[in-house]
């Protein structure tokens, strides 16, 4: 049975590649995992509310809670619009971080292949 050896081949393609890559990947998932929690999370509030509205509309029996309903009907648009610049400002904020963390990524890779790269040239 053959085993394998660390060579400095593989670490080379280990550090240029397959470590950045997988950097990469994780980076991504996690801001996916993010991504899709605050829309869930968003989702469900939005939902609420409406189911909300509905079941207080349901309850209205005459004219003057008619009109207290819709009266109140002011305050739900102001929370709906406050949640809704929430959820966008969320979403800015795990997409700005996202950008943040991959350009470092980026920055640290490139640094590492000069150096490897200037190390191959001194052996050379």
């Amino acid at each position: 049975m053959a085993t394998f050896k660390h060579s400095p081949t593989n670490e080379q393609f280990h550090s240029l590649f397959l470590g950045p890559l997988q950097a990469f990947l994780s980076l991504g998932v996690e801001t996916s995992e993010k991504l899709v929690n605050a829309q869930l999370s968003a989702h469900k509030a939005y939902v609420d509310l409406g189911l909300e509205q509905a079941r207080q509309l349901m309850r209205v029996k005459d004219t003057a809670e008619l009109r207290d309903y819709m009266e109140g009907q002011q305050r739900v648009a102001k929370t709906l619009a406050e949640r809704l610049k929430g959820n966008a400002d969320q979403m800015t904020s795990i997409q700005r971080d996202f950008f943040r963390q991959s350009q470092k990524l980026t920055e640290e890779n490139v640094q590492k292949a000069q150096q490897l790269a200037s190390k191959m040239r001194q052996t050379a």
